[in-house]
């Protein structure tokens, strides 16, 4: 415990004892009410009463009498104690009369400033402990300091070997520690080490987990710090904290300054309603000045990391500041199963358990993904009180995770229930035939979570860059699989295919306005993401296109949809005496896996050339 908290903790006991004596003190005029006077004339003529000790009191005659019986002792208010003293001389018992006590000074000046002073030094130490906690010291109002935390060398105990599936981005971030450790090998021949390397990627890819690695190798003195540690309500506070973090790192250096989420105070400058910013363009303008400006940062590497680059002010993005921008993207199958072993080292794993094959299911997992895989993986193991994962249990947490928890208890009607098989069958059998999706890893009618009466859940054979023009047509086509079901059968729709029309259709608009797919559109972007006002662009942005386009774009895209229905409704009538099979199995168990669904098809193949299901 450091000395602020040690101090904090003593006050608050002396407060305690000084509350305790004044409630003490106040008990000491404590009487009993319940010893009347009549009590008190029984007693004295049975002969109870056998000593009496008068008080009186400041205001006399009034007073009290300590009254001793042969049971005991009461205490009994008076009038006047004259009176008392005349029943004790009339009964012939011991009496004593004490004098008019006079004023406690203590209890009345002392005690009650004392209290004042110590409740005034209880907040300010409340205060000033907080104060402490937020900026490093034990000033208050210290405001303008910076919050970064400062880690010396050998405190942090990650390192490169920790971090799995990201063989090129720790190639380039060995640079940045050898640069550290030997500059002398790089000067001699004019080399420049870098002032700045932003990482960038989508959430959970390693970013935050690279710059602790970091700071693990390279052996120097490492600043940590948010981009929203920055920004105060207090116009300057910002800029004054890059002031004195930049101070701070320079007389540490050589040494790494990492600003996670640095989205937060360099966002482009001069954007949203109402222009800007003060604070923040304050913040950002002190940021720019101190990594590339007047002042030298010789031996300053800042790190950083962002998953909005596209809001950032181009001003910090140019080399000089940011000499280098390495992209942590999601992991390719041989990462994912790197990083699965990292994250199982502590989890007892049964003989079943083949991580390959759990890598090769997971395409477009992130390293956050799998830990919280294996994670609600041990989480079902422990629910059933084994000490051991298995596969069947990585299983559960893989449809956890991806569509939601199941809710096995909700009671759905008998109708329901039978939409929901065939909804979900031509979904499936979709995902059977047509050649670039699929295949099938799990269809449910269970409900979950999210909100769904069932799923099906396909299983990725292969991690791909980009998406064909048929593929996207056959996820269209799938997306719209359970409505088809559901209009065969039961001659009606139902609002369960709600996300399902949500998604074909964005899938279909971003071919038209994004990609370039449609022949009567062209190949021409109308996709334009600069309207975006609240993350860095202007309010009064122009549309990119004119309403005559707009109504082009509406009817390709009806097109499209309309064109892919009709081709997905073809492969169900086909297909029909399997939707009927699938529905009744799955009526029966609720749920199949890839085995038993394939088993439906026995011996029939389904062959399918790209001119079949595509423009």
């Amino acid at each position: 415990m450091n000395k602020s908290g040690r101090t904090f903790n003593m006050v608050f006991i002396l407060l305690l004892v000084v509350l305790f004596a004044m409630m003490w003190s106040s008990t000491l005029r404590r009487v009993d009410e319940n010893y009347t006077q009549k009590q008190f004339q029984e007693d004295l003529q049975n002969g109870e009463v056998t000593g009496m000790v008068i008080i009186q009191n400041e205001e006399t005659p009034t007073g009290s009498a300590r009254v001793h019986l042969q049971d005991g002792e009461r205490t009994l208010n008076v009038v006047d104690v004259k009176d008392l003293i005349a029943d004790a001389e009339q009964y012939d018992v011991d009496y004593v009369v004490r004098d008019v006590p006079g004023e406690n000074i203590f209890l009345a000046y002392i005690l009650p400033v004392i209290a004042i002073v110590g409740m005034g030094f209880f907040f300010f130490m409340l205060i000033n402990a907080q104060n402490a906690g937020n900026s490093g010291n034990g000033k208050m109002m210290n405001f303008g300091k910076s919050r970064a935390r400062m880690s010396v060398a050998g405190e942090n105990k990650v390192t490169l070997k920790d971090v799995a599936g990201l063989k090129e981005e720790k190639e380039d971030l060995e640079e940045i520690v050898e640069f550290l450790k030997q500059p002398a090998k790089f000067t001699k021949v004019g080399a420049r080490i870098p002032k700045g390397v932003l990482l960038e990627g989508p959430p959970g890819t390693g970013k935050t987990l690279l710059a602790k690695a970091i700071a693990g190798e390279a052996n120097v003195p490492f600043f940590s710090i948010s981009g929203s540690d920055f920004v105060e309500m207090f116009v300057g506070v910002g800029a004054s904290r890059v002031r004195d973090l930049f101070a701070e790192a320079k007389k540490n250096a050589p040494c790494i300054v990492f600003i996670d989420e640095i989205d937060a105070v360099a966002r482009r400058r001069g954007t949203g309603m109402g222009g800007g910013h003060d604070e923040r363009e304050q913040t950002l303008n002190q940021m720019l000045v101190e990594m590339d400006g007047f002042g030298v940062n010789e031996g300053i590497i800042v790190l950083a990391a962002t998953n909005r680059v596209d809001i950032l002010d181009p001003a910090i993005l140019r080399p000089g500041r940011f000499d280098r921008k390495i992209a942590v993207g999601r992991p390719d199958v041989g990462g994912r199963e790197d990083i699965l072993k990292v994250h199982a080292k502590n989890k007892p794993l049964a003989e079943d358990v083949d991580l390959k094959q759990v890598a090769q299911t997971t395409a477009g997992f992130t390293g956050a993904d799998l830990e919280n895989l294996l994670n609600e993986s041990a989480i079902v193991a422990a629910k059933e009180d084994r000490a051991y994962i298995n596969q069947e249990d990585i299983k559960k947490a893989f449809v956890k995770v991806g569509i939601g928890a199941e809710k096995k208890s909700r009671i759905i009607s008998d109708k329901e229930k039978k939409i929901t098989a065939y909804h979900e069958a031509g979904h499936a059998i979709l995902f059977h035939v047509l050649p670039d999706v699929g295949p099938v890893y799990t269809v449910s009618i269970i409900p979950t979570g999210v909100g769904a009466a069932g799923y099906t859940m396909p299983l990725p054979e292969k991690d791909e860059m980009f998406m064909t023009k048929g593929q996207m047509l056959q996820e269209i086509m799938v997306s719209l699989g359970g409505r088809i079901a559901e209009e065969l059968i039961f001659e009606d729709v139902t609002t369960g295919a709600s996300s399902d029309i949500k998604k074909a259709t964005k899938i279909a608009k971003s071919m038209v306005t994004r990609y370039g797919m449609s022949d009567d559109i062209g190949v021409i972007c109308y996709d334009d993401d600069d309207d975006e006002v609240f993350i860095g662009r202007d309010l009064a942005h122009a549309k990119a296109h004119s309403e005559m386009i707009s109504g082009e774009i509406d009817r390709e895209i009806k097109k499209i949809i309309d064109s892919c229905y009709a081709k997905a409704k073809e492969f169900i009538v086909e297909n029909q005496s399997i939707l009927h099979s699938c529905a009744e199995l799955l009526l029966e168990k609720e749920k199949i896996g890839r085995e038993e669904f394939e088993a439906l098809f026995g011996e029939k193949k389904v062959a399918l050339k790209k001119e079949n299901y595509q423009d």
